[in-house]
């Protein structure tokens, strides 16, 4: 591997990709000419991620794109009525649509004829209990086949799928209810995680919920309360439905934000959404029919229903694993299972490095990597790239208001660990300071419009989130709010996390990833996160160390790993950066896309 961590895709792949096929619609020859391009001929761009994408639509839209209410108003494909599932079950009917692994080590095949034929079933079970169009449905479910035909079926009807991670707590899984105005769950009995078993529908038993649909975990039908119903009662075998054709900016799902404190922001996905994430896969993940793509992922998180969305309107299968993603159980599954792009969280990726689950595993066989969720580590991501014999890393990132991502890679470009190469194709962006001037290292603004973006919030002003009091880009632009914080280095972009994860030491700017990143080795330290404490009494804010021990029954002592943590912050980052002090806690807080709660954990020094 080259010292830089740098790694360029074949010719051959070049030539056989699908951003290659654009340029030549397009007609330019270089990836920058295409980006371009697709920025300033925005409606051009989509309609070709259209017809390239093969969208399948009842009623074919008269007007691409409307501005005429400005850009932060936009309307995209005016007129058009479409269901998205239609565009989920194109590849052959006796292919894979997806394979899931098992206990006893033999994966699970659906195909895409069955699981058209689930959804379906699901779909009029869902009519029969009342649910009808713009209904919300709520989904409490490991990812697997039933919950990926059950979100289909939910969009077959025209009602709303709301996701809702299984790793919540009841009150939090109750404040989600209630924001969605969900009319119905469906709900898994049990979980199964790494040999253990945890309850999830008796997490219900004390909060409000609407009726709940109840999936067994093995074979045993469950004991459902009254009024509830058990799955079994639930599936009927009706398989013949009609999908519900939609408006462009009708609702497909409801998400919910990472935010940690107070209540969640409920984002919903508009009829549009699906596309943003099959052409962001399309054209920067290089999806083609027959490739099969891995995310640990959950529909509580948007990478869930863009799994679904990325695989199936590509013609590509999904691999699923519900089980955790941390052991051999998983790596192995990804090689019997012939995934061809894996999708990847920062920090799961550690522990594979950390705990050895790679060793003796064959993962040459997939072509393409992408991370997503939070700030990559170089050294993490070069690891794992050798692994799979130097193929590309796709860098990913964006968030559940934009169906997708605003940076990311080309394979057309050299792909560098921990790095971005290039914003999306469709969607353009700028960075500026704390003075609102363009600058190499700031806070992100989005220059709109693109297809996938939020229009709405549910009981949040969705312009005072997004627009209001937002500086003007440097050609007097409408900018977009976003929060991250970039850097701009002479040959990408590199992230460093939200701009609210940001702190001022002493006078001097610095992110938690950063800071993380230079004691993310730390011989006794498991995992670690950096936050900055205001101090009661005003004056500059502090620096703190959350760490979890590797040995939590034998844990360092926090003075002399404070010692030692300075003595390396001092030495790679700025030695006017001082650690206040290191607190030893069990484990970090995460939401359910596996992001740390930075905000939780500044809330804990408060306390």
């Amino acid at each position: 591997m080259n010292s830089d961590s740098s790694l360029h895709s074949t010719s051959s792949t070049q030539r056989e990709s699908n951003l290659t096929r654009l340029m030549r619609r397009a007609g330019v020859d270089t990836y920058d000419a295409l980006h371009r391009w697709s920025v300033s001929r925005r409606d051009e761009y989509w309609r070709h991620a259209l017809e390239m994408l093969d969208v399948t639509m009842e009623t074919s839209c008269h007007t691409l794109l409307d501005i005429s209410r400005g850009v932060e108003h936009a309307q995209w494909l005016v007129g058009g009525r479409w269901n998205i599932t239609e565009s989920c079950f194109r590849a052959p009917r006796d292919s894979v649509a997806i394979v899931q692994s098992q206990g006893d080590g033999q994966p699970l095949t659906i195909t895409v004829e069955e699981l058209d034929k689930l959804s379906s079933r699901i779909a009029n079970s869902l009519h029969q209990q009342g649910i009808r169009q713009g209904d919300a449905v709520a989904l409490i479910l490991p990812m697997n086949i039933t919950a990926v035909a059950s979100y289909l079926g939910i969009l077959k009807c025209g009602a709303v799928a709301v996701g809702i991670a299984e790793s919540f707590t009841a009150q939090e899984i109750e404040a989600r209810l209630r924001l969605s105005d969900a009319k119905l769950v469906l709900v898994a009995d049990r979980l199964r995680r790494g040999g253990k078993t945890h309850t999830l529908y008796q997490r219900l038993d004390d909060i409000w919920s609407p009726p709940c649909v109840v999936l067994p975990t093995d074979d045993k039908t469950p004991p459902v309360r009254h009024g509830h119903i058990a799955w079994s009662d639930f599936l009927c075998d009706d398989s013949s439905w009609t999908a519900r054709p939609l408006e462009p900016e009708d609702p497909i799902g409801i998400l919910f934000s990472s935010g940690t404190t107070g209540e969640p922001k409920a984002i919903p996905w508009s009829n549009l959404c699906p596309i943003k994430c099959a052409a962001d896969a399309m054209f920067h993940h290089d999806i083609h029919p027959g490739d099969r793509l891995a995310w640990p992922t959950s529909l509580g998180w948007m990478m869930g229903p863009w799994l679904i969305f990325a695989s199936l309107m590509n013609r590509a299968s999904i691999a699923l694993h519900d089980d955790l993603p941390t052991d051999q159980r998983f790596t192995r599954f990804i090689e019997r299972a012939g995934v061809t792009m894996l999708g990847v969280v920062p920090s799961l990726v550690a522990a594979w490095r950390n705990s050895g689950s790679l060793d003796g595993v064959d993962w040459t066989g997939i072509r393409l990597l992408s991370s997503t969720g939070e700030c990559s580590n170089p050294q993490d991501m070069a690891w794992l790239m050798e692994q799979v014999g130097g193929k590309p890393m796709i860098e990913y990132c964006g968030g559940t208001e934009l169906a997708g991502g605003y940076i990311t890679n080309t394979i057309l470009k050299p792909c560098q660990a921990g790095m971005f190469n290039t914003p999306t194709l469709g969607l353009d962006m700028v960075i500026l300071d704390e003075q609102g001037k363009v600058s190499d290292q700031g806070e992100v603004y989005l220059i709109p419009p693109s297809i996938g973006l939020s229009t709405r919030l549910l009981h949040r002003n969705h312009h005072e989130v997004y627009y209001r009091d937002c500086p003007t880009g440097p050609n007097g632009e409408i900018l977009r709010r976003h929060g991250d914080e970039l850097e701009r280095l002479e040959d990408g972009w590199r992230a460093h996390g939200r701009a609210d994860d940001t702190m001022n030491l002493g006078g001097i700017k610095v992110s938690s990833a950063e800071i993380e990143q230079v004691l993310r080795d730390m011989p006794t330290v498991r995992e670690l996160a950096a936050i900055a404490e205001p101090p009661s009494g005003g004056g500059p804010a502090q620096l703190v160390i959350f760490a979890v021990p590797e040995n939590l029954e034998s844990p360092p002592d926090p003075a002399t790993l404070r010692a030692t943590m300075q003595a390396a912050v001092s030495a790679r980052l700025n030695p006017l950066f001082r650690i206040a002090r290191v607190e030893l806690i069990d484990s970090l807080p995460r939401t359910a896309s596996n992001k740390i709660m930075r905000r939780q954990l500044r809330d804990s020094t408060r306390e």
